[in-house]
């Protein structure tokens, strides 16, 4: 369980452009401090000989050394109080020339003293996770917790609970569940918000999660065929192989050429031979899935992947009409 490479980046970049900022951001402070009172920059340069002064009365012996350093620690003390007398008699605040940073558990390095990760960091990547996952929006609102079984009645109703406990239980247990999925049926039905609520699952716990539209998957390895080949950067589609779900939504509602039949069969064939699960939503039956794809597909999607039937009653309709 990790992060992308993406995400990874992105934050360390962040957190590095923050500690920059409240450098710059102190310095210009600083600077303003000096030209009103000189005597500041005086006292600065006075306390930046301490380090040298203690290395300098160790040499003198054990007797000597403590006598120093008792010296070097009550004048280092009067320049500070002297400091802040001076900082305080400009109208300033005692701290104005401190380096401030937005995390003051981890001052915007990301760890703790301990070394673990501070909850900030932790943030930073979960939510960059959401962006990446192209569910920023859905997430907000989508989860196993509010989805409601009360918009579906009789059998329909069991179908979808038996849906909600087989995808709950693959989220929770994805450490060991490799499964993959297709969700088929009319729309609004609730595909989409248990998909989310997977996704959600995963992401908050450091899984690498990707949901995306069939026709954009299959432009983007469309535009990566006509890419310049002496760039570095990897190409746009290779997340959709690597990352550790994919949720691939709308299937089906692509234009279906030989080019995204291709694109399609090495998306699964990739993912289920590296053990990385899929879920795939579509709005047509099995018949019209079988007939949209050929062969070497459709034995993969209804051989190797749990088929999950959605019925019912449009979930957006009987809102509206409520």
């Amino acid at each position: 369980m990790a992060y992308s490479r993406e995400v990874v980046a992105y934050v360390k970049e962040l957190f590095e452009k923050k500690r920059e900022a409240s450098e710059r951001e102190r310095n210009t402070r600083l600077s303003r401090a000096y030209s009103l009172c000189p005597e500041i920059r005086a006292i600065d340069d006075a306390l930046r000989t301490t380090a040298p002064q203690i290395a300098g009365a160790i040499r003198l012996g054990k007797d000597g050394c403590a006598k120093e350093i008792e010296r070097i620690k009550n004048e280092n003390l009067a320049l500070q109080k002297r400091r802040e007398e001076l900082i305080l008699s400009l109208g300033l605040p005692s701290d104005y020339t401190a380096l401030k940073h937005e995390c003051p558990i981890c001052e915007d390095t990301g760890y703790t003293e301990n070394g673990t990760l501070c909850k900030c960091y932790k943030e930073a990547l979960r939510l960059k996770s959401y962006e990446r996952s192209g569910l920023a929006t859905l997430l907000e609102k989508q989860s196993f917790d509010s989805f409601s079984l009360d918009f579906y009645a009789g059998d329909d109703k069991d179908i979808i609970k038996q849906n909600l406990d087989e995808l709950t239980s693959f989220a929770n247990n994805f450490e060991s569940d490799k499964r993959s999925f297709l969700l088929y049926g009319p729309t609004g039905l609730g595909k989409t918000h248990l998909s989310t609520a997977v996704a959600k699952t995963l992401l908050d716990r450091g899984y690498d999660v990707i949901y995306e539209t069939a026709q954009n998957v299959f432009f983007d390895f469309e535009n990566d065929r006509f890419r310049d080949r002496f760039t570095d950067e990897p190409p746009v589609s290779l997340k959709y192989l690597e990352c550790d779900l994919l949720i691939l939504d709308d299937l089906g509602t692509e234009m279906v050429t030989g080019f995204s039949v291709s694109c399609l069969y090495n998306i699964i064939n990739t993912r289920l031979n590296k053990g990385l699960p899929i879920i795939a939503s579509t709005n047509l039956r099995s018949d019209e899935i079988r007939k949209l794809y050929h062969d070497r597909i459709t034995s993969r999607l209804f051989g190797e992947f749990i088929i999950k039937q959605f019925a019912g009653k449009d979930i957006r309709r009987q809102k509206i009409s409520k």
